[in-house]
């Protein structure tokens, strides 16, 4: 964790979840709120990824989720009772609590990518698995179609406005092809 989330990105963050997603229980909108409202709480919140690797964590998750609905983790334990964590949370407040939401979120969002921060309790050996990797190759290439298609499309205006005639049409040439050969990769 090398940034500090600020307590307000925190709260707009997890108003902004709490509007956007239905989680499979219940109780963890409650937990949501009550963290909403309890600012030494938040404050000891960290939203990571892999938190089951972390001393005291929990993990909730969106109904399009395919992901557990909820576990709560401190030390060896483990529970999917939700009432028993947020016993835990109400007595110790000061103690770190780590999340990890489970919802789509690809590509992420913004306030998401603003309050994640880097889970220093996962392991050195843990990689990154296989759907991970070709998840970020995917945006990667759809990023890089999305560019080259822009800038064609750019350079083509720039021909029509020159009224470069065969630059035109070499540029709509090549918009083409491209086009119909990401249509064919499809």
């Amino acid at each position: 964790m090398t940034a500090s989330i600020s307590l307000g990105e925190k709260k707009q963050f997890v108003r902004w979840f709490l509007q956007s997603y239905k989680m499979k229980r219940r109780e963890c909108i409650w937990i949501l709120n009550y963290m909403l409202s309890n600012e030494e709480l938040l404050d000891k919140t960290h939203f990571v990824e892999e938190a089951h690797y972390c001393p005291r964590a929990m993990v909730m998750s969106s109904s399009e989720s395919k992901e557990i609905p909820f576990r709560f983790y401190k030390g060896n334990l483990m529970t999917a009772d939700a009432e028993k964590s947020f016993h835990d949370l109400r007595l110790n407040p000061e103690e770190h609590l780590y999340i990890q939401l489970n919802f789509p979120n690809i590509p992420p969002p913004v306030l998401y990518l603003s309050v994640l921060e880097e889970n220093p309790y996962v392991p050195e050996d843990a990689s990154i698995d296989e759907k991970d990797r070709q998840t970020a190759e995917q945006i990667l290439a759809e990023s890089m179609s999305i560019f080259q298609e822009e800038s064609l499309s750019k350079q083509i205006d720039d021909a029509l406005d020159a009224n470069d005639r065969d630059r035109f049409f070499e540029l709509s040439s090549i918009l083409q092809t491209l086009n119909s050969t990401k249509k064919n990769g499809e």
